[in-house]
């Protein structure tokens, strides 16, 4: 829950309330490109060997649980060939990637998705910030598995303007997603997008 290891006082850290997901497994016929998928890993528990666990962070990809392909890889520039996946996943990803990026990676996962294939994002919604003191957020977890609970946390740079589910449906339509479920139970965020069977003109 750390930033890079970064020392962090516990006054600048904020705690929402625990949540609780649970995860079902995910149809796909090939491999699951799962971005940020270090650390704990949750897809890559998941789903095992059908995922492709791409993260800038070798040392996070090292500590995630074996079973996927781990590769050092940038969202922003995906190394893949267009359409080459059937779903892609974020599991509380974007909260750690820069505002100014998200554009570029809802470009990117769109761009490597199927014509018909499905992105899963998971993430935190927060208000704007009122303590000036207080910049971390902390989201703890309890995700559900098929065979496994796994309590964790998630923690990162609280945005001062606040982030909610607005945020990322405007970016995934702005990118050509086509948004087909979205719910928001807490603080967490969880959108379903699908690429259109024909890409628009």
């Amino acid at each position: 829950m750390n930033e890079h290891q970064e020392e962090i006082s516990e006054a600048r850290l904020h705690f929402f309330e625990r949540q609780e997901i649970a995860l079902e497994h995910i149809p796909a016929s090939g491999y699951i490109l799962d971005i940020g998928g270090g650390g704990e890993g949750i897809i890559g528990q998941l789903e095992g060997e059908r995922v492709i666990a791409i993260d800038t962070s070798e040392r996070e990809l090292a500590e995630a649980p074996a079973g996927p392909l781990k590769i050092i890889m940038d969202a922003t520039n995906l190394h893949f060939l267009d359409g080459a996946f059937e779903v892609v996943t974020a599991f509380f990803t974007l909260m750690y990637i820069p505002e100014a990026e998200h554009a570029q990676v809802f470009t990117e996962m769109f761009r490597v998705l199927a014509p018909g294939g499905r992105c899963l994002l998971w993430d935190v919604a927060c208000p704007p910030r009122t303590d000036l003191e207080q910049d971390i957020l902390v989201l703890p977890l309890t995700v559900k598995l098929p065979d496994a609970e796994i309590a964790t946390g998630y923690g990162a740079r609280w945005p001062e303007a606040g982030r909610g589910i607005e945020h990322y449906v405007m970016l995934a339509e702005a990118a050509g997603f086509e948004v087909a479920a979205r719910s928001m139970q807490g603080r967490v965020i969880t959108l379903e997008l699908r690429k259109p069977q024909q890409e628009t003109e």
